[in-house]
């Protein structure tokens, strides 16, 4: 990928990263870690040339699917579809409030280009299983593409999903982990200490697997292409930093939710600029 496009991809992440923060401080609450911290790992998929979609026809039969495990950062994600053309950005407002289109998790039939339902974690890793097994049945070359998040690898569920599309061998099923090292109540180091090594769990169920710099643009790229050819299904363990790109969040648990008040929201838009 030429370096003209990655730095199309910073620019795109910063706009995204920009109406994320207005989003939540509209809001008054949210989860801005995460929907932060996910940016990087999503921007090349609707902007590069590795994810099939079309923002004037979000069904398209032959799209790829992007599902959203980690729920709560779906503020990342709704920003991401407006800065790509499934909605107009200008009305990208009232999140969490009544009657609006913009949940606090994803809801399947509200938002343009969200698929599922999710925000209860460790489920979309099977439900992405489901739809690339049907994809294969329809003989459809599409790839489906579920980001999950460090925490939900504790769920049993998400180990059941990862045995099946292995015995599936499901090369079309890419995984990608946003490895930011915290959850709700804490460090995932210090709640779950046997969460790693994430890679060799992968590998022992079958799965190939490419650890990366989340930030790093050379290094998602690479591993998108590794997973295109994939013979099996593909694990991305991406590690990231929670509250990426604003000074006071990175790396702090503590923003995995929390509310911005305005002094907090110029020292975002300024750490973004």
């Amino acid at each position: 990928m030429a370096k003209a496009s990655i730095k199309k991809f910073k620019i795109k992440a910063k706009q995204i990263r920009r109406s994320t923060i207005k989003l939540l401080y509209k809001a008054q609450s949210g989860h801005p870690g995460s929907a932060l911290s996910i940016v990087d790992l999503i921007v090349p998929l609707y902007f590069g040339d590795f994810f099939k979609h079309n923002p004037k026809n979000p069904t398209w039969e032959d799209r790829d699917y992007f599902l959203l495990s980690n729920g709560h950062a779906v503020p990342g994600l709704y920003a991401l579809l407006a800065h790509a053309g499934y909605f107009d950005v200008n009305k990208l407002t009232d999140l969490r409030q009544i009657n609006s289109l913009l949940h606090g998790h994803p809801k399947k039939d509200t938002f343009p280009g969200i698929e599922v339902s999710s925000g209860s974690l460790g489920q979309n890793l099977a439900v992405g299983l489901g739809i690339a097994l049907g994809l294969k049945l329809k003989k459809q070359t599409s790839k489906v593409y579920v980001m999950t998040s460090d925490g939900e690898q504790q769920e049993g569920s998400t180990w059941e999903a990862v045995m099946y599309a292995s015995k599936l061998k499901l090369n079309n099923l890419v995984a990608i982990v946003d490895k930011n090292q915290c959850q709700i109540n804490g460090y995932t180091k210090d709640i779950m200490p046997s969460l790693d090594t994430l890679k060799d769990k992968y590998q022992s169920f079958g799965w190939d697997v490419s650890v990366i710099d989340g930030h790093n643009y050379s290094e998602i790229l690479a591993a998108f292409k590794l997973a295109l050819k994939a013979n099996r299904p593909f694990a991305i363990i991406a590690n990231t930093k929670i509250g990426k790109g604003v000074s006071y969040m990175e790396g702090d648990y503590h923003w995995h939710h929390g509310v911005l008040d305005e002094k907090m929201l110029k020292i975002a838009l300024m750490d973004l600029s």
